[in-house]
């Protein structure tokens, strides 16, 4: 007898390799479900065990181990709910799979494993994973189920054939990182499965930051005419409820539990990037154990933003600015820095770099006589600044965030082992475009970054009335190069085309190729566009090519 069926979304942060840890969550979460909700199966993410990705954690013969451990402790100490979640399976052969398995009365029941591995982008699955072959759907109250992970989703192959093996209801695990309008791609291909197969999807994935990754959750329930029928907000960790008939579809969603509310942050574009930054600067901080964070705040906009970045993921009192004046330093830089440091109430410190740079310059007067003053005394100033910076952290075990952004990086305006300094660069993928729009979102409910800030002209001042533009096209037509160069990865002559002009096209393009070495020397940033510098973008250092 068919009967309807409550299935817990568990939109869960795990921390890679953090096995007991994960295990213990996940119990709480599961008995929660079953508890409060009176829930009969509580769904967790892909490889929710393990945290995603594990990468080669996953050639650790003990780890693998200790994953079925964990997974069989699970289903021992949550017996009266089914449990559906992801572990990475080894085989009587020795092969590995990304796996799924279904715990019911204490052990693990069924197992699923992943039929389409992702190898592009930020994913390298088959590296680790061999394929599954075989469609898994499970019996829960009268209600057949199937199995799916991930990926599998994104082809017709695993759905057609799960419908096809008798199931009424996808479910499907996912740890499906964020980019910009990865939420609308994700509802499109949900849509188009549920339609093909006329079979509505329960749809659970990760949330947290994990290195350059931010997974952002929106777990959601989708019907058989592809219509969304409960979406969680995202990049928050939560626990929801689901009621679903095979005869009459799904019911209204239950209220959530206490594991989560918030705001969702998909209501546009720089709502949804500024939520994937605080998610992403929150996790790094954290889960890697440090105190807080220090900057450097110079009065312009890259640093005000990551400041806001910062006190929103980690509140005011994790967070020290530093304004490190020189020379070349103006009275408004001044003013600013202390004005945005007061306004967002972190401790802030001010320590001039003349000394350090007035004793560089001496120590290497004897190697620099007879040449011209150049960027190597503008290079000399940041370093100063990095290593005070750096000094700070090691005394006080606070992350450096490096400030600078993605345009900055991609044409290589920045001064490697100075501003470029730190353990994380919030803003690595943040174009400058961006980041204006970025701080006017800030600035929308309270003026914490002043408009004088934003509005003024960039400048690095490191020089004598020094302004970008001196050295950069005017960042609207760079970042447009940029995106069309690096993200939709067009040839100079297809950029041309679309009205750029081509000495300034070539001349970006040249900036970006040559500047590879720096930014392999970068710190880690978190991924918000389709083509982040990092894990997906490999080109060597050393290239002829034209």
């Amino acid at each position: 007898m068919q009967t309807a069926v409550k299935i817990a979304l568990a939109q869960i942060n795990l921390k890679v390799g953090d096995l007991e840890n994960n295990f213990a969550r996940m119990a709480l979460f599961a008995g929660n479900a079953r508890r409060q909700f009176k829930a009969d199966l509580i769904v967790f993410p892909e490889l929710a065990i393990t945290g995603y990705p594990p990468e080669d954690l996953l050639f650790r013969q003990g780890f693998v181990e200790l994953a079925r451990n964990c997974m069989e402790r699970l289903a021992a100490e949550v017996p009266d709910i089914a449990i559906l979640a992801g572990y990475p399976r080894r085989d009587e052969k020795g092969r590995l799979y990304n796996s799924a398995a279904w715990l019911a009365d204490g052990r693990i029941q069924h197992v699923y494993d992943k039929q389409i591995l992702p190898n592009y982008g930020v994913f390298d699955e088959k590296r680790y994973f061999a394929a599954g072959q075989n469609s898994v759907v499970v019996d829960l109250g009268g209600c057949r189920l199937g199995v799916t992970i991930c990926e599998d989703i994104w082809e017709p192959g695993p759905v057609r054939a799960a419908t096809a093996a008798g199931a009424q209801l996808i479910v499907n695990l996912n740890a499906s990182p964020f980019h910009l309008h990865k939420v609308a791609e994700r509802r499109a291909v949900l849509k188009a499965r549920c339609r093909e197969n006329r079979r509505p999807v329960v749809y659970v994935n990760l949330v947290g930051g994990q290195d350059e990754l931010v997974f952002d959750g929106h777990s959601m329930a989708v019907d058989c005419d592809g219509n969304i029928v409960f979406q969680a907000p995202g990049f928050v960790d939560r626990l929801d409820i689901v009621e679903f008939d095979p005869a009459a579809g799904f019911k209204v969603p239950l209220p959530p539990s206490e594991a989560g509310t918030g705001e969702d942050r998909t209501q546009d574009d720089n709502a949804a990037a500024y939520g994937a930054l605080v998610l992403a600067v929150r996790d790094y901080v954290t889960k890697n154990g440090f105190n807080g964070v220090v900057l450097g705040l110079s009065g312009g906009v890259d640093s005000a933003l990551t400041l806001a970045i910062a006190v929103d993921a980690l509140g005011a009192d994790r967070v020290e600015a530093v304004m490190m004046p020189s020379r070349y330093t103006s009275n408004i830089s001044l003013e600013d820095a202390a004005r945005i440091a007061k306004n967002f109430g972190v401790a802030y410190e001010e320590i001039s770099i003349e000394p350090a740079f007035e004793s560089l310059l001496s120590s290497l007067q004897p190697v620099f006589r007879g040449l011209p003053p150049d960027t190597t005394e503008e290079n000399l100033q940041a370093r100063c600044r990095g290593a005070i910076l750096m000094a700070i952290s090691n005394k006080k075990r606070k992350l450096v965030l490096a400030t600078g952004n993605k345009s900055e990086l991609a044409v290589g305006y920045a001064t490697l082992y100075g501003d470029m300094a730190g353990g994380f660069a919030p803003l690595k993928d943040v174009s400058k475009t961006r980041v204006y729009e970025l701080c006017r979102y800030r600035d929308r409910e309270a003026a914490m970054i002043p408009a004088r800030v934003i509005e003024r002209a960039p400048s690095a001042e490191l020089a004598p009335d020094q302004k970008d533009e001196d050295s950069l096209p005017p960042y609207p037509v760079l970042d447009r190069i940029l995106e069309l160069y690096l993200e939709e990865e067009k040839s100079i002559s297809s950029i041309v085309a679309d009205g750029f002009d081509e000495e300034i096209v070539r001349e970006v393009v040249k900036k970006v190729n040559r500047n590879e070495y720096k930014r392999r020397q970068a710190a880690p940033g978190v991924k918000i566009t389709k083509r982040a510098f990092g894990r997906e973008r490999r080109y060597p250092i050393t290239n002829g090519y034209d």
